[in-house]
This record gives structure tokens, C-alpha cells and sequence, in this order.
């Protein structure tokens, strides 16, 4: 198949759907597929990218960038390629742009949605009440975007229950991302070269240490973690918190610390290469997180694959992923957290018995077995389009 990818957001940029993307048209192309990324400029692309076509965009919040809705010239390019099937990951600029393309082209459009945006809103509506007017504008633009495509692709039940409870109707189909699991197992890489990781970090040889990696924003409610560990910390002086990241409430939360008198305690270390990222999960312990804003967490699946316990706030989207007791733990309060934190830190035994199956759980997420699903959208997708065409010109002969 000849596929037509449109999206906002793309490697270098480091997040979960630029990775997601980047990871889909390498695997595609792996089965024969010929794959072009339409997407925004990037200031950190210095070389030539196959198949790889920018628009000149500006910067927006949470460092996405907003590109052009149409660009002519591009728009020629596209019509030349023989495009089989449009493939969308944003209601944006370029999703807007991949839209039009699949109307104007009659082919079909497959999308993929990727954020719940009425948890975003509060960086574009620092009022209360424009807050709640800016949530239900973000239903409204996700329903009807999700509504003009052929067919939708989601990540997790979660998402699929979300969207349509907006009002998006037509097929879903539930397909977690992939990623690359042997990146992140823990046998890529040697004792040594982690322990060096951790004295660069600030770690000592003997601290037991809690990981957080992603955005260090308002919407992964990092804040809530910080508050739950300030008693563990006065009892616990062997164990560090280390987060890999940035984002705009770093600040904020450093200060945080500071008040809560655990700022000797929580390491904030910025942002690092993705693909470094594997060696960062072999710093941790355990990994956790607070968030209620993801539509699948891609980080929890790598702390997984990496052999390190999940212990994450209970959601939805976790369903299939966290197992109480068997790679992890999900928590609905502080005192669930501590306790199930604790279990796995200062018990060796039963980390490893989690560690291991925490490995084993990610078999289910592997680049093969998602990109093998997204294909199978592509064909039957295309194969309704034709059925749906041949129908029409039918109809309009008879009549």
C-alpha cells in the first residue's frame, strides 16, 4: 500500500505520539508498505528524511508545534503520489490539511486519536468558567473531526467509551500503540554504565530509587506524588525520586519540594535523547505515576518492558497493562500508594518475582502485533471505500 501519514508532532520531537508515529512508519515500511510523513518544520532536522515532507509552522503550548492548514505546492506533491489511504493523527493544521487531501483525492481516511484535549485546556484558559467553555469546544472539534473519518483508531476502551460518549459514532477500532521492547530490556545494558548513569543523576550506589519519566506538567499531577512521599522520605533517607523530563510546572514543583522539605530527596533531571531513554528506566526501582490524563501511557508499557513495577493511579486506560500484584500495582490514595511502594522496595524478593512478569505483560504491546493491526485497518477500510464507490456508480447508471 502507498500510505499518506499527517501529523503535528514527529521525531526528534520527544512524546508519546511523535514516538508512536515514528515507530508506525518504520514498522509499516519493514512490511512493504511505501509510508510519507506530512508534518510540521522542526529547527532540530539538519539532514534529509525519506519520505519525510515539513510545513512551515509556528510554536504552540506544551512545545507542539501548529502548522499550515494548506500548502499548495505540497498539496501537488500529494495528488502525484497515488495515495491509497490517508492516515491522521491530529484534528489540527495538518490533520485539517489530511483531510481535505483524502476529500479532494476520494480516498479514505483512517484516524488515530491520540489526546484527550479537555485535560490540556487549562494552558489555554486561565479562567474557571473560559475553562469549562474551552472543554466543551474541545468535545465538540474531537467529535467532529473523529466523525468525517472512514474509520477511527484508538488506544485503549478508555479513549474508545470517551469519544463517544462526545458523540462520535461509525467503527473503532481499539489498537494499543506498539513500541520497540527489546530497546528497553534490561540486558542491552551493562551494570556498570547504569551505575555511572545514576552517580551522573546523584544517586548513590546504595539508593533505592522511585522513576518518573514524561512531561512535567500540570496535566501528569506530578504534585500529588511530591505530597504522598513527604512522609516516606523523613523515614526513608536511602531513597531518591528521580524524574526524567521537563515541561512547564518544573518550576513550580521544584518549589514544591523545597517547601515540603524533600528537596535533598527528589532529583529533577531534565530531558534526555529518546533514544537514550532505555538506560534512564535501568536508574529505577519502581516506576509511578499520578496521571489521569492518558489515553493508553506508552511510559508505563516501557517501565514494564524495562523490568521495573508500575506502581500508577488507578484509570481506565491502565486495564490490561497494570496487574495488582503481578507486575504492579494501581492506587486510589496515599495510604495504598505508600504501602505498595514500600512492598516493593524494601522486599528484593518480591521485586525481582515482579520484575520478571512486568517483562513478560509486555509481549501484547510489540511493534509486530500493532503494526499487523493498523494494516488490517488500511485493508478493510480500502476495501469498503471500493465496495461503497463501485455501489454509487452503480446507483447512478440505474438511475
Amino acid at each position: 500500500m502507498n500510505l499518506g501519514i499527517f501529523t503535528d508532532t514527529y521525531y526528534p520531537q520527544v512524546n508519546g505520539v511523535a514516538t508512536s508515529i515514528f515507530v508506525l512508519k518504520e514498522s509499516l515500511e519493514k512490511l512493504g508498505h511505501e509510508v510519507h510523513v506530512f508534518t510540521t518544520s522542526d529547527g532540530e532536522i539538519k539532514t534529509i528524511e525519506k519520505n519525510v515532507y515539513r510545513v512551515p509552522s509556528i510554536p504552540v503550548v506544551c512545545k507542539r508545534r501548529l502548522g499550515m492548514f494548506y500548502h499548495a505546492r505540497l498539496a501537488k506533491l500529494i495528488k502525484k503520489l497515488n495515495l491509497d489511504v490517508i492516515h491522521t493523527h491530529t484534528e489540527f493544521s495538518l490533520g485539517i490539511f489530511g483531510r481535505m487531501m483524502a476529500k479532494e483525492l476520494n480516498i479514505p481516511l483512517v484516524h488515530t486519536y491520540h489526546t484527550i484535549y479537555e485535560d490540556y485546556t487549562h494552558y489555554i484558559a486561565k479562567f474557571p468558567k473560559l475553562d469549562s467553555l474551552a472543554k466543551v469546544a474541545a468535545r465538540k472539534i474531537s467529535a467532529n473531526f473523529c466523525n468525517s473519518a472512514n474509520m477511527l483508531i484508538v488506544p485503549t476502551e478508555k479513549v474508545e467509551n470517551l469519544l463517544v460518549s462526545y458523540g462520535v459514532e461509525g467503527n473503532i477500532s481499539v489498537i494499543p500503540t506498539g513500541i520497540h521492547l527489546e530497546k528497553f530490556a534490561p540486558t542491552n545494558y551493562r551494570y556498570q554504565d547504569i551505575q555511572d548513569v545514576r552517580s551522573s543523576l546523584g544517586v548513590e550506589a546504595t539508593d533505592k530509587v522511585i522513576l518518573y519519566i514524561g512531561r512535567i506538567s500540570k496535566e501528569k499531577n506530578i504534585e500529588e506524588l511530591l505530597e504522598n512521599l513527604q512522609p516516606y522520605f523523613q523515614e526513608k533517607e536511602d531513597v531518591k525520586f528521580v524524574l526524567i523530563g521537563d515541561g512547564p510546572a518544573k518550576e513550580g514543583l521544584e518549589d514544591l519540594a523545597k517547601e515540603l522539605g524533600i528537596e535533598n530527596q527528589v532529583i529533577f533531571a531534565g530531558e534526555k535523547p529518546w533514544n537514550t531513554i532505555g538506560k534512564y528506566y535501568q536508574v529505577g526501582d519502581v516506576f509511578v505515576s499520578a496521571s489521569q490524563s492518558e489515553t493508553q501511557g506508552i511510559t508505563y508499557i516501557e517501565a514494564l518492558a524495562s523490568g521495573l513495577p508500575v506502581v500508577a493511579k488507578a484509570d481506565s486506560c491502565l486495564d490490561g497493562v497494570i496487574q495488582n500484584n503481578v507486575n504492579g500495582y494501581t492506587f486510589n490514595n496515599k495510604a495504598d500508594f505508600l504501602h505498595e511502594l514500600d512492598s516493593i522496595l524494601v522486599n528484593e524478593h518480591h521485586k525481582e518475582k515482579l520484575s520478571f512478569h512486568a517483562i513478560q505483560s509486555t509481549e501484547k504491546f510489540s511493534v509486530k502485533h500493532f503494526s499487523k493491526n493498523v494494516e488490517n485497518v488500511y485493508a478493510e477500510v480500502i476495501r469498503w471505500h471500493r465496495f461503497s464507490k463501485e455501489a454509487q456508480d452503480f446507483y447512478a447508471d440505474v438511475v
